[in-house]
């Protein structure tokens, strides 16, 4: 499908630039941005990948991952065939990098295929949903007419204009916080950090239930000074803000040996000196749900498969704080 693109500005000799986000990518005629969904079309931007999905599955809602909103329940998934980083890393390259097969679907036709699967929502995921714009706001419009869920999956790399426009229609997000160095963002995955912790904090803004997932990859931002920078970075926006510490496999362009259990164990244990809620992921150990101050089980995870030894509640049963998960 094709349809006009939103945030753009046309320029001499049929060149556009677009504005979505920071990489503001200069494009000429029959050129993408570095996306690769969003094409110059004869001095048109044109989102080239409207409805075009690279996947489509009823996942549980932990898989995103998020572990305080809807725990247990199922989220319709898909994404685009693209994404505006370069990460040499990506656990998903074979659909984020690389060109592939799609099949079309309006947003009609996908929040009707939400609603009568039992899906709380649809969840905009998988590669990088915020390239996917137009298509994103659309189908979250009809969403939210139901009473359906709208969650992102996301690098954060948005500017700060579109974001506003989406946001106010977003439930919930899994926001990938890559580093606390700027000199890594902008060499490691072509990107900038303030512009990533700038979204973070919009969403924020608007109420959204952000969750944030650190991937630790072995020899390159698993020290602990580095851990503990990205977990004061996590901590000055809200330490009840769940953070997944996830582990590395050898993916892509990497070929460092996986994160060590013991790097793992180490990372979740710097972040829980500032931060309520800690999961170390791709690890079946200790994901957990606990109330911070008396450790009592809120809700018990074993891979996918959840259980709730309280029910859906509102407060602790031992020590009455405030229980941080959307039912």
């Amino acid at each position: 499908m094709l349809k006009p693109a939103r945030y753009y500005e046309k320029l001499p000799n049929k060149r556009v630039r677009c504005h979505l986000c920071p990489v503001e990518c200069g494009i000429k005629p029959d050129r993408h941005g570095i996306c690769r969904v969003r094409k110059n079309i004869d001095g048109e931007l044109i989102a080239e990948a409207y409805g075009e999905l690279v996947s489509l599955a009823l996942d549980p809602v932990e898989k995103k991952p998020l572990y305080h909103f809807h725990p247990g329940k199922s989220i319709l998934s898909t994404g685009p065939n693209g994404c505006n980083f370069r990460c040499p890393f990506c656990q998903n390259w074979q659909i984020s990098q690389e060109k592939v097969s799609t099949h079309s679907a309006t947003p009609e036709q996908l929040v009707e295929l939400a609603d009568k699967n039992g899906s709380i929502g649809i969840a905009f995921t998988y590669t990088e949903p915020l390239v996917w714009f137009e298509y994103v706001y659309d189908c979250a419009v009809l969403l939210k007419e139901r009473g359906l869920k709208v969650v992102l999956v996301s690098n954060a790399y948005i500017n700060e204009d579109p974001a506003r426009e989406l946001f106010p229609l977003v439930d919930a997000a899994n926001f990938d916080l890559k580093s606390a160095s700027a000199e890594y963002y902008r060499k490691v995955c072509r990107g900038d950090l303030a512009a990533v912790l700038r979204t973070i904090r919009i969403a924020k803004e608007f109420g959204i239930l952000v969750e944030l997932t650190n991937l630790l990859i072995t020899g390159d931002n698993d020290s602990e000074a580095e851990i503990e920078a990205i977990v004061d970075l996590a901590a000055g926006i809200d330490p009840l803000m769940p953070f997944h510490i996830s582990r590395y496999f050898p993916h892509y362009k990497y070929t460092a040996p996986a994160t060590s259990i013991t790097t793992l164990e180490k990372a979740a244990e710097i972040a829980r000196r500032k931060l309520a809620y800690v999961y170390p992921g791709n690890y079946i150990n200790n994901s957990d749900t606990k109330c911070p101050d008396c450790g009592r089980v809120l809700v018990k995870r074993t891979g996918y498969s959840v259980q709730l030894p309280e029910g859906e509640i509102n407060n602790c049963p031992s020590c009455g704080r405030k229980v941080d998960v959307i039912w």
